[in-house]
């Protein structure tokens, strides 16, 4: 019986234990599992594409795919089970600027001409642009305005696509599916910029020198009352 008595208490202590851990775990959810599983998918992508086997090409393209899918996944998970948590609202941009970044990169060096950095690069700038403006706008509490608007949504659609199918034919297998993909990206490029334009108007009366002054104003008056 006094074997019984201890144990008792020690099982309780173990299970608040448990819970407690189960509380700190609990961002770990579906959702964010997918998140996770598109960084992890990266490095994935990079061994794939150097491999000197016919199939890297379409192994490279399929990887990104699924990084694809799960971008959309995790999203639609998180919103439909009420997943959403601080550290998924971090990481699933993280995650999505690092595959495509990644992807680009590797492409450019397989194409190897300026009328496929250039639209490269327009894609990666804009993407630390609107980063660096969001994180600002995060900071005046006003992250809202910057959301991500449809026209950012039908980029990504294209910028995928294109990625994919340059993944998938690389130089010399397919002109006319290489031209595709070259189109599809300018378009991406394009839209990329456009969307770049409509969050920069948003966020414009935060950024503009008078909103600034008036605030320094605001601030001074508030200093000089009693």
């Amino acid at each position: 019986m006094v074997n019984e008595f201890v144990r008792i208490p020690s099982c309780r202590v173990n299970l608040a234990a448990f819970s407690d851990l189960s509380k700190e775990l609990s961002f770990m959810n579906l959702a964010n599992q997918l998140t996770l599983l598109r960084i992890v998918l990266i490095p994935a992508l990079i061994l794939v594409f150097y491999l000197p086997f016919a199939w890297s090409a379409f192994l490279s393209a399929l990887i990104f795919s699924v990084a694809a899918i799960t971008d959309w996944a995790d999203g639609y998970i998180a919103r439909k089970y009420n997943q959403t948590t601080p550290f998924g609202a971090f990481l699933d941009p993280v995650a999505d600027k690092l595959m495509v970044a990644v992807a680009l990169v590797l492409l450019v060096e397989v194409h190897a001409s300026p009328w496929f950095a250039i639209p490269a690069v327009v894609i990666v700038g804009r993407e630390i642009v609107i980063s660096a403006l969001r994180e600002w706008m995060a900071e005046l509490g006003k992250r809202a305005s910057v959301a991500v608007s449809n026209v950012g949504k039908v980029k990504t659609t294209f910028q995928m696509i294109a990625i994919i199918v340059l993944l998938l034919f690389r130089p010399g297998v397919s002109d006319w599916m290489t031209w595709l993909g070259y189109i599809t990206l300018y378009v991406a490029a394009s839209l990329t910029l456009w969307s770049m334009v409509i969050y920069l108007r948003a966020a414009w009366p935060e950024l503009s020198p008078s909103n600034t002054g008036d605030k320094d104003k605001a601030s001074s008056n508030k200093g000089d009352t009693p």
